[in-house]
């Protein structure tokens, strides 16, 4: 998933597509298997770059391929989340989810569609669905948004407890540690905060999230030199950024 809390998950989140049985059988449909995950895989990143018409265009050519295949009705399901076309990202993370029950990337997406629409039970279920595949490479990401649901939902333990998993899961994780930093901020325990975001810093690049993470917790903490820090770096790194945008109009909280 490409969002998160903010800008998810961002998340992050668009991963590996599940294997499926095919459409048919024989060298043909192992052909438009092939094609159709060839155009999902463009339309992935076409996606992760916000060129969402570009995708689409990818899309219709993979379910010109191949109807049945799940991981091209997941990424149009992301597509139309982020334009804000709710029934069809609904119908299309559940289309996903009926050609492979199994497709954990989908219904770890599908669970952040539905926590951002307040439907926060509906999309802690869907995460637990995503864990609960033991193929699934990536559990740390649905773990790390169950949190992030959590807090939205306002349970804080519930929260801290599913983060705290994510981070046994996969210790090194900088989405995760980052996740985690940001609760801690928005609870006021900012000395924590500061350890967990130097240590994503470690980890990773800055991100336009890590950045502004940085410049809402120096700006608590009253350090106006480090806080200058991360502005610039947020301004000339992710100029055309949300979080740049909320910086340059005072929008701090």
């Amino acid at each position: 998933m490409k969002k998160g809390l903010g800008v998810l998950v961002a998340v992050a989140l668009l991963a590996g597509c599940a294997g499926q049985p095919l459409d048919g059988g024989g060298e043909a449909g192992s052909q438009s298997r092939e094609r159709a995950k060839a155009f999902t895989d463009l339309a992935g990143a076409y996606y992760t770059r916000t060129q969402y018409k570009t995708a689409l265009d990818e899309l219709r050519k993979a379910i010109t391929a191949d109807s049945r295949y799940g991981p091209a009705y997941n990424i149009y399901g992301m597509i139309y989340m982020d334009l804000g076309e709710d029934k069809l990202a609904e119908d299309n993370f559940r289309r996903a989810i009926e050609l492979d029950s199994k497709d954990s990337d989908a219904h770890n997406n599908y669970g952040w569609f539905l926590c951002t629409r307040g439907r926060y039970d509906e999309g802690l279920a869907q995460f637990s669905a995503a864990i609960r595949n033991p193929l699934y490479t990536q559990p740390e990401l649905a773990m790390a948004n169950a949190g992030l649901c959590a807090e939205k939902k306002g349970d804080i333990a519930l929260a801290e407890a599913n983060l705290a998993k994510a981070l046994k899961l996969q210790p090194d994780s900088p989405n995760t540690v980052l996740k985690l930093a940001g609760l801690n901020f928005r609870q006021g325990r900012l000395t924590e905060a500061q350890r967990l975001l130097a240590r994503h810093d470690e980890l990773a690049p800055p991100s336009a999230e890590s950045l502004w993470l940085g410049v809402r917790l120096e700006r608590k903490l009253g350090d106006r030199a480090q806080e200058a820090s991360y502005a610039l770096q947020l301004r000339k790194r992710f100029p055309d950024s949300d979080e740049a945008q909320r910086m340059l109009t005072g929008r701090f909280e």
